[in-house]
């Protein structure tokens, strides 16, 4: 067997020995753990208070778009922060590409203000 196949079936055990051992542990657990079964476990429970209304409600679609926002430029930090790290390699031809990928995410930033998504309601 190569040294590249034993590397794998080395990995293979240790995750077969780690999910066994997490079986096991979980399997004693269930035997050991008292079990005391009352109805009032079982309902619902809101901050020490009697649950009012029905378990949905309304969200409104802006809450929704500013999360998708803020994915969107704290991807583009993770982006940004290697180039940063490395500027003096990629010379002009990285900052040209790092100013164009910053041009096209403001444009979408003013797109999304003049459209009234990050006015908070």
């Amino acid at each position: 067997m190569s040294d590249f196949l034993r590397s794998y079936l080395t990995v293979g055990i240790f995750g077969l020995l780690a999910v066994a051992l997490v079986s096991a542990l979980l399997g004693l657990a269930s035997l050991v753990r008292p079990s005391r079964p009352q109805a009032q476990k079982y309902i619902t429970y809101e901050s020490g208070v009697d649950p009012v209304g029905t378990g949905q409600g309304q969200s409104h679609i802006r809450y929704y778009i500013f999360a998708l926002l803020f994915v969107m430029f704290d991807v583009e930090a993770v982006f940004i922060f290697p180039w940063a790290t490395r500027v003096e390699t990629y010379g002009l031809f990285g900052l040209v590409e790092m100013a164009i990928f910053v041009f096209i995410l403001l444009l979408g930033l003013i797109y999304a203000w003049r459209k009234g998504v990050l006015r908070w309601l």
